[in-house]
């Protein structure tokens, strides 16, 4: 018999037996959509983190006191914290860094800010930052209109402020870009002249990359009076192929601005961009593991269900098996047949699976606010899962119809 023909009988021996086979469908599916669907959106959460941290470059690292680094999470209650790095300590780091590079410093005063323009006011939620004349470049923002913050303003203390795309919609929703510019803004009751509109960050998770407010370094220390915040370091390497060598000269100098002996450990840490990535897909390569076995614990039972089926098919068809052979199809042709229909019942029930699994890994990668990717790979898993799910249910089955005795087979009522 030609594979079309068999296809044609088996689904035929799907609608006489329809409410069993749509049961086996419904517990394939499900599991097919939970496989896929996990893995989508795990790899959309990865995408978009991905391009966040893109975005800073994969030639910038960080200094931070010992505690805060990447991976530093799990062990933190038994680690020793180091000290904060103070304001006058990321001054001398970056006046005495030499290398061929770009030293920012910044910190966050507050991610429950308020800002206030005439009758406009936006919700308590607005980040304000303090920054440098480097933190734009290093962070990798860029600006839409207008200037960034110099060096004088940054360290001078003047008023003056960088909006996001979210805060200028909020505050200026009439306004043109050009009209924005040199207007005045209360940042917590504090007024700022803006020099300069952010274009588009984007967002993923719990980074507002638009709904920020950047103001002077120094304008930071004095509103907010960070007395116990660690100041953040960054650093941007021209070369990216010299990061290493950069991360080891930062570590002399910030040894010296420390005033670490020699025999002490280093009370700080250096952390790349790219290391938090490599931490969240170690930490999902487990859930990956996790979500296959769970999926494959879901098709095993589906796998004995239709088992089930089938071999109530091989006896309701016992008949038909014999009337066959009698026509002079051999045992091949009867466990073929039998085989392709226990395949065609599970790929019927993939298909749904893989369909229903990336709408669901659409819906959380947009609920979270990643970024989607057609997830081929995991698309050609659930077809191949199913097709050896198909083939390991339905071989039994298949084995007893193609030994059943023709004769005997006549005689079944």
């Amino acid at each position: 018999m030609q594979l079309i023909e068999n296809i044609r009988l088996a689904l035929r021996a799907i609608r006489s037996n329809l409410l069993r086979t749509i049961l086996t469908l419904t517990i394939i599916t499900f599991g097919i959509m939970a496989l896929v669907g996990i893995l989508t959106a795990i790899d959309g959460i990865n995408s978009s983190l991905s391009n966040s941290l893109a975005s800073m470059g994969a030639n910038t690292y960080n200094v931070v006191r010992k505690g805060d680094g990447i991976g530093g999470g799990g062990n933190r209650r038994n680690r020793k914290r180091g000290p904060v790095i103070s304001y006058e300590q990321a001054v001398e780091f970056k006046n005495r860094y030499d290398f061929p590079a770009k030293v920012s410093i910044s910190e966050m005063g507050t991610s429950m800010g308020t800002v206030k323009h005439k009758d406009e006011k936006s919700n308590p939620n607005i980040v304000v930052m303090g920054i440098d004349e480097n933190y734009l470049d290093v962070a990798g923002y860029t600006l839409e209109s207008g200037r960034n913050i110099n060096f004088e303003e940054a360290y001078g203390g003047r008023s003056v402020a960088l909006i996001g795309q979210d805060v200028t919609k909020k505050i200026f929703p009439d306004k043109e870009l050009d009209e924005i510019l040199e207007s005045v803004i209360s940042v917590n009751n504090i007024k700022y002249k803006i020099v300069g509109v952010l274009a588009k960050k984007g967002s993923s998770g719990s980074f507002a990359g638009d709904r920020n407010v950047l103001i002077p370094l120094y304008n930071l220390k004095r509103q907010f009076a960070l007395q116990n915040n660690s100041y953040n370091l960054s650093v941007g390497v021209n070369n990216t192929l010299d990061i290493d060598a950069a991360i080891d000269e930062g570590i002399g100098i910030f040894r010296a601005v420390r005033g670490l002996k020699l025999a002490e450990e280093n009370d700080f840490e250096m952390t790349k961009s790219d290391g938090l990535f490599s931490l969240v897909q170690e930490n999902t390569a487990y859930i990956r593991v996790a979500t296959i076995v769970i999926g494959i614990i879901t098709l095993l039972s589906a796998a004995i269900g239709l088992m089930n089926i089938m071999l109530v098919s091989v006896t309701e068809r016992t008949r038909e098996i014999g009337i066959t052979k009698a026509l002079g199809a051999t045992r091949r042709n009867i466990l073929i047949q039998f085989l392709t229909e226990a395949v065609v019942i599970c790929q019927l029930g993939g298909l749904l699976g893989i369909l229903f699994g990336v709408l669901a890994g659409l819906g959380v990668t947009v609920f979270l606010k990643g970024t989607f990717v057609i997830p081929w790979a995991w698309i050609f898993l659930g077809i191949t899962v199913c097709l050896i799910v198909g083939l390991l249910s339905g071989l039994y089955p298949a084995l007893k119809a193609a030994r059943l005795d023709p004769i005997e087979s006549l005689r079944y009522e």
